[in-house]
């Protein structure tokens, strides 16, 4: 038992031996590891290494952007505008007066009013719009409100629907200015300086697109000076791939400042929805044009007279065979304009806008633009290989060339129409008779023009107005009369007979609402 004993103490004491040596190896090892990483750091350090950069934390990033999110969106709008498109075709053509639409009362009330088979209908579209001034003025795009008959405007996380009359617009740029009467200061968004954006650059884009109010979204800044096929001579589009869809149009794309770098205006797709291309018209183009829109109400800008193609001067062989390495080569020179007066013909190369190289056809057109009418600019020219200086006059653009048409002329009121958008008709004996209108006294309305006070209250064709603010309406001078007292911002209730051929019978049907303004 005693010699079991030993030999059991005697293998604890080896093994306790053994374990030692297995740390004290572990830790030499351990050791000798770490000397060499050491001496390998050390040997890094003394060749001139670079510490590794930090890593921005995302969580700082999101911040950033939700801190922009908070200061900017307040002054971003949703603007909803609605346009009558007058789709009349043909009258119809109805089988005579001894079938008189008994089958289809509608059928028979469009050919006893002679109606067209489809008249003015309202579209209605959404855009988006920044708040520049307290005072209400909205910058957006000319598109978004272009011919539009009504223009509301709802702003973040209010309730009012405001309407919105438009100060100016500008087809070059596309950009137009709108103004609300908000009865308080409203929150602006900051202007920026788009020269300063770089490509690469975060953006975000504020809007409501596809009607979604108050969505924002990020990407960077992917190109700059981008000009698009069709686009007009004064759009110079910033790219960036941050989400823009149907409805951003005119929202603001924004820097990480919070400053507005752009308008936006168009994207590049083949889906009508967001394919990674969006363009932003740069903040400095939509403060030249706010300027003019708000002071004069349209935009005026200077020129000299020539026409140019940008593609073509940028041959590089028609350029050595003129001897100048770079300029826009003159296409035509208008008669009696300041180029002409000065000297300038057709095939000279303007190759310096005030002492400035002209390298594109922005080079060229936005010194001349940007200088008062009646002043001058100094045109450096080539001619035979030869340079050649003039001072020329800068005149108004618009009279230089004149349009062939003027898309802006308004349109005369169309014969017939009467006020809150009502056409409306004394009933006649044969009218009570054909109409089932049993004796009834006041004024038929024939037809309701879309996007009007009428259509808004809830009029239909057919309805008979009996009373106008409990004053009885028993023929159409009743109706002017009492219709012409009513003043805009007042309430007015009308009384209404509705029911016709085949309906279960008559109902008496209350329709108000506040009076508008007139249209400007």
């Amino acid at each position: 038992m005693g010699k079991q004993m030993g030999e059991i103490f005697g293998w604890a004491r080896q093994r306790k031996m053994l374990f030692t040596l297995l740390v004290m190896a572990t830790l030499g090892i351990g050791v000798l590891i770490g000397s060499i990483g050491s001496g390998r750091v050390a040997a890094m350090r003394d060749q001139g290494a670079v510490a590794p950069l930090a890593v921005p934390n995302p969580v700082q990033l999101s911040g950033s952007f939700a801190a922009i999110v908070k200061q900017d969106s307040p002054a971003v709008v949703n603007i909803a505008t609605t346009q009558v498109i007058d789709r009349r075709a043909r009258q119809r053509v109805h089988p005579g007066p001894d079938q008189p639409g008994q089958n289809d009362p509608g059928d028979f009330f469009n050919y006893f009013f002679q109606f067209p088979d489809q008249g003015p209908v309202a579209e209605r579209s959404l855009g988006s719009g920044v708040i520049v001034d307290e005072k209400g003025f909205i910058l957006t795009n000319q598109h978004v409100i272009k011919d539009a008959t009504k223009i509301q405007v709802k702003l973040p996380g209010d309730t009012t629907i405001y309407s919105a009359k438009v100060i100016g617009s500008d087809d070059e740029t596309d950009l137009a200015v709108i103004k609300i009467d908000a009865q308080k200061h409203l929150p602006t968004a900051r202007m920026g300086n788009s020269e300063a954006v770089q490509v690469g650059d975060w953006a975000l884009a504020f809007g409501s697109p596809f009607g979604l109010e108050a969505t924002v979204t990020a990407g960077i800044i992917s190109a700059k000076e981008r000009s698009l096929p069709g686009s007009q001579q004064f759009q110079r589009f910033i790219q960036t791939d941050a989400a823009i869809n149907p409805g951003n149009s005119g929202g603001p794309l924004v820097n990480l400042a919070g400053e507005v770098i752009g308008i936006n205006t168009a994207i590049y797709t083949s889906s009508r929805g967001y394919e990674g291309v969006g363009f932003a018209l740069p903040s400095n183009t939509a403060i030249k044009t706010y300027n003019q829109l708000v002071t004069h109400g349209k935009v005026t800008r200077g020129s000299i007279g020539i026409t140019f193609n940008e593609d073509r001067s940028n041959n590089p062989v028609l350029l050595k065979e003129l001897g100048v390495e770079h300029g826009i080569v003159i296409e035509r020179v208008e008669p009696g304009s300041p180029a002409d007066k000065a000297g300038l013909k057709t095939g000279d190369v303007v190759t310096s806008v005030n002492g400035k190289p002209v390298l594109t056809g922005n080079d060229l057109v936005n010194p001349i633009v940007d200088t008062p009418i009646g002043d001058s600019v100094q045109i450096t020219y080539m001619r035979e290989k030869q340079n050649h200086q003039a001072t020329v006059g800068v005149a108004d653009r618009t009279k230089l060339f004149p349009r062939t048409a003027q898309a802006n002329v308004d349109q005369s009121e169309e014969e017939g129409a009467t006020d809150f958008g009502l056409h409306v008709e004394d009933i006649t004996p044969e009218l009570q008779q054909r109409l089932g209108l049993d004796g009834a006294s006041g004024v038929i309305v024939t037809q309701i023009e879309p996007a009007s006070f009428g259509e808004d209250v809830g009029f239909l064709r057919g309805d008979v107005i009996q009373e106008v603010n409990h004053q009885p309406v028993q023929n159409l001078r009743d109706w002017r009369r009492l219709s012409g007292r009513l003043k805009p911002g007042e309430n007015v209730i009308f009384k209404v007979r509705r029911g016709g051929p085949g309906s279960a019978g008559p109902l008496t049907v209350p329709l108000a609402g506040v009076v508008p303004q007139p249209d400007k």
